[in-house]
C-alpha cells in the first residue's frame, strides 16, 4: 500500500482538466502522474514538475499553475509508495517512470518537436538530475530548487553513512555534462540541505546561474516573485519559444 507522504487527496477526480496517467507495474501496483493542458495556443513545450520528499503530486499547484500560465503543459509524476501511486521507491525505478510519464505525455501532446524542460524540488532535484541524464536529447533547461550535490554528501548529518546509501542521486557527476541552461535556486537559511551545495554544483558548468533567495528549505521559495524572474531571464536568455 502506497505510504509516503500520505495518500493525498485525488484531485484529479475533480478537475477535468487534469488527465492521469497510469504505469502498471504488476502485481495489482501502478504508478500515478498527472499531465495538464496549458490554455495557451500553440503550447511552448512540457515541463516535468519532480516534488520533494514528504510532498505529493496534489501539492504542487503553485509551480503547476505558474508554468502554465507561462504556455507549457505540465507534467507530475509521482513516485513509487507516494499517494497512490504502488510499488517501492528507488533511484533506478523512480527514473524509470519518470522516463515512461515523459514519454506518454509527449504522444498526448501529439509528438514531435517538443521542448521539456526538468524543474525538481529538494528530493526531486536529484530525480530531475538524473532523468536528465538519461532524457533522449536532453533537456532545453535543467531548474533545481534547493539541491544536494549527493546524497550521501550529508547523510551523516541524519545519521546514515554514507556507504549505506542505496540511492546516491549523484547530481554532482551530472552537472558537468549537461549542455542546456540550468538554474540553482536555493534558500540562504536551508536548514535541511546546506546551502553551500548549491554554490558546488553551480561551479560544476558553466552554463548554470545560482540564484539565492530568503528561506528555509520547506518556508515556499516558489512563492516568491524572484523565483519566477530567475525562470523567465533565464528562458528569455535560452530564446525558449
Amino acid at each position: 500500500m502506497p505510504s509516503i507522504a500520505g495518500p493525498g487527496t485525488p484531485n484529479a477526480l475533480i478537475d477535468p482538466a487534469i488527465n492521469r496517467l497510469w504505469l502498471d507495474l504488476g502485481s495489482g501496483n501502478a504508478t500515478e502522474a498527472w499531465l495538464i493542458a496549458t490554455d495557451i495556443s500553440p503550447a511552448k513545450g512540457l515541463v516535468v514538475f519532480l516534488h520533494g520528499n514528504a510532498e505529493l503530486i496534489d501539492d504542487c499547484d503553485t509551480e503547476s499553475r505558474a508554468w502554465r500560465e507561462r504556455g507549457y503543459w505540465v507534467l507530475l509524476p509521482e513516485y513509487r509508495g507516494y499517494g497512490r501511486s504502488g510499488g517501492s521507491p528507488g533511484q533506478d525505478a523512480i527514473v524509470s517512470d519518470v522516463l515512461w510519464a515523459i514519454d506518454a505525455a509527449l504522444q498526448r501532446m501529439g509528438g514531435g518537436d517538443i521542448k521539456v524542460i526538468l524543474h525538481g524540488r529538494s528530493l526531486g532535484s536529484g530525480v530531475a538530475a538524473q532523468v536528465a541524464a538519461d532524457l533522449k536529447g536532453g533537456p532545453a533547461m535543467l531548474v533545481l530548487e534547493s539541491p544536494f550535490t549527493s546524497v550521501a554528501s550529508f547523510a551523516w548529518g541524519y545519521g546514515v553513512p554514507p556507504f549505506i546509501v542505496t540511492n546516491p542521486y549523484r547530481t554532482d557527476r551530472v552537472l558537468p555534462e549537461l549542455s542546456c541552461p540550468i538554474i540553482i535556486i536555493r534558500g540562504e537559511q536551508d536548514t535541511i540541505v546546506p546551502p553551500r551545495h548549491g554554490e558546488v554544483l553551480a561551479s560544476l558548468n558553466p552554463r548554470a546561474t545560482l540564484v539565492t533567495l530568503v528561506g528555509d528549505h520547506n518556508s515556499g521559495l516558489s512563492t516568491q516573485g524572484a523565483y519566477w524572474t530567475a525562470i523567465d531571464d533565464a528562458l528569455a536568455r535560452s530564446k525558449q519559444p
